[in-house]
């Protein structure tokens, strides 16, 4: 028997690697024990042709129901980025308090004077030595590739800005450009973006420096990814500007103020606590 086929969201058949789920669950943080009776069962139910939707749903569940919720939590993180719509306000904000945390000041939506027109650029980024223009490309299903037309198109607008802002001021107003994307590049976008001096950052590159790395290292979990909220919460929370689980550790009134049921209170609480929680212990022992 040949091995087992797994459908992609792109559509894209490819052979099933039971390493890489490994990888993913052991990234929770679950334990051991967990992870291999969570492994046992995909590999019970596997079919040719089965869906990586169908594979996540089977371990996601079984990570809810385990002791931890934040082990849930922590596996949901990529779909939990795409729940941040349905518009791409959200997904700005929350890429804002991501570059705050490297030690920048940042600001949403804010309109800036083109040579030829008039732009929105979705943050601006600043410190004492320059600005920087960042676009976010944000889509709420998985498979979509930001190909070479997108970093083409933005650099034409950091083109525009630098043109007007050099005739007034006499200097490069954004010295930098860098787009975010909670999907991914295409390669083609990529080497583009290198060739240019575009910063790009996606769900898993660079590297070392992904939208996936830079949210675990700085703890920094949307509310969605919270088991214990549910989707009209959600949408409460979003509407009132709140997009991080670390504005619930905060201030717990945000969910009085949310118009969220009292009585889901605690649970919600302890599922953002354990997140935070873990990621501080984490930081505590790195930095030993």
């Amino acid at each position: 028997m040949g091995k087992i086929k797994v459908k992609k969201f792109s559509g894209e058949l490819v052979d099933f690697n039971i390493e890489k789920l490994k990888a993913s669950l052991r990234r929770t943080k679950a334990g051991e024990e967990l992870i291999q009776n969570i492994v046992n069962t995909v590999n019970s139910r596997l079919y040719d042709g089965i869906t990586t939707k169908e594979i996540y749903q089977m371990a996601f569940k079984m990570l809810n129901k385990s002791r931890s919720r934040s082990n849930a939590s922590r596996y949901k993180l990529k779909k939990a980025i795409m729940e941040l719509g349905p518009s791409g306000f959200p997904f700005e904000k929350f890429v804002a308090a991501i570059i705050k945390e490297e030690g920048y000041e940042t600001e949403v939506g804010v309109i800036v004077e083109g040579h030829c027109v008039t732009h929105e650029v979705d943050v601006v980024v600043k410190n004492d030595h320059k600005h920087i223009m960042v676009e976010c490309k944000y889509h709420n299903q998985q498979g979509r590739v930001n190909d070479v037309k997108i970093p083409l198109y933005i650099q034409s607008r950091f083109l525009d800005i630098e043109k007007e802002h050099k005739k007034e001021e006499g200097n490069h107003f954004i010295h930098e450009q860098w787009i975010y994307t909670n999907t991914r590049f295409s390669s083609e976008a990529i080497k583009y973006g290198e060739c240019a001096g575009l910063k790009l950052v996606s769900w898993d590159y660079p590297h070392n420096n992904s939208l996936s790395v830079e949210i675990n290292k700085h703890g920094l979990f949307p509310i969605t990814t919270l088991t214990t909220l549910s989707k009209k919460d959600i949408e409460k929370l979003l509407e009132k500007g709140y997009v991080l689980c670390k504005d619930i550790c905060n201030n717990p009134n945000i969910l009085t103020e949310a118009g969220i049921d009292r009585t889901k209170h605690k649970k919600i609480m302890q599922n953002a606590k354990e997140l935070s929680e873990y990621y501080h212990n984490n930081q505590h022992k790195n930095n030993k």
